[in-house]
């Protein structure tokens, strides 16, 4: 279970569907992310447009509040049919139990429930100053890993550079998203905790988000079918 998920980070129906156009005549339709920019300025019927047109969907919306609000909310998100969602890692146990819960159907199917450890725009310096968390960010994201695996859930968001600590923790089937992905030849943007699609499989990733070196490509095709290449295909 590997894929290439594109971060679709923009603000509207418009841009979205225009981008993913370029991808009509493509045998394989890309696996998506929905972000809060987008669900927040599109709506739920975004989420049925992309689905309509093949796409698998990643609604990534890091739900982080009390468990019986969380819990309500993944029942109305999981009615929308995406593929994947999340909720932060720091939210508690409970409040993984409960998003779980809401997030299964009655007849017992649900979309994949990762949890996020630490944002890849995290360093460990910020961490320590703003979170007042003092432990290193290798054994805090493992920890938050731990912590979602007791909870039921699939797997962790996580920097590709954790990739392996995740695995290490808390076995080969429990799955590491890794955004934080640039090519070789990109700029690492605001991101801090980056990798090439390459090394993210050599060092455990199974779904790697890639945004801005595909959405702002030149030939947004290309960039994602190399992106595939070196990670899925060498």
């Amino acid at each position: 279970m590997k894929d290439v998920i594109i971060a679709c980070d923009f603000s509207s129906s418009a841009e979205v569907l225009a981008f993913l156009d370029k991808f009509a005549a493509c045998e394989r339709k890309p696996f998506v992310k929905i972000g809060m920019e987008l669900f927040y300025g599109a709506g739920p019927e975004i989420v049925r447009a992309i689905k309509a047109r093949g796409h698998r969907i990643f609604l990534d919306l890091k739900l982080h509040d009390i468990p019986n609000t969380v819990r309500k909310t993944m029942k109305v998100l999981s009615a929308l049919d995406v593929d994947m969602t999340n909720v932060h890692a720091s939210g508690t146990i409970e409040m993984m139990k409960a998003a779980l819960e809401g997030l299964t159907r009655p007849d017992g199917t649900r979309p994949l429930l990762i949890a996020v450890t630490q944002l890849t725009s995290t360093s460990e310096e910020r961490m320590r100053s703003d979170l007042l968390i003092d432990a290193p960010i290798g054994e805090v994201i493992a920890h938050y890993a731990s912590n979602a695996r007791e909870a039921g859930l699939d797997g962790v968001v996580c920097s590709p550079l954790e990739a392996s600590i995740v695995k290490e923790r808390c076995g080969s089937d429990f799955l590491a998203v890794t955004p934080g992905i640039r090519f070789a030849d990109s700029a690492a943007d605001d991101q801090v905790r980056i990798t090439t699609p390459a090394r993210a499989r050599e060092i455990g990733s199974d779904f790697i988000v890639v945004g801005r070196p595909v959405t702002a490509a030149a030939d947004p095709v290309a960039a994602y079918q190399r992106c595939v290449k070196e990670f899925l295909e060498q």
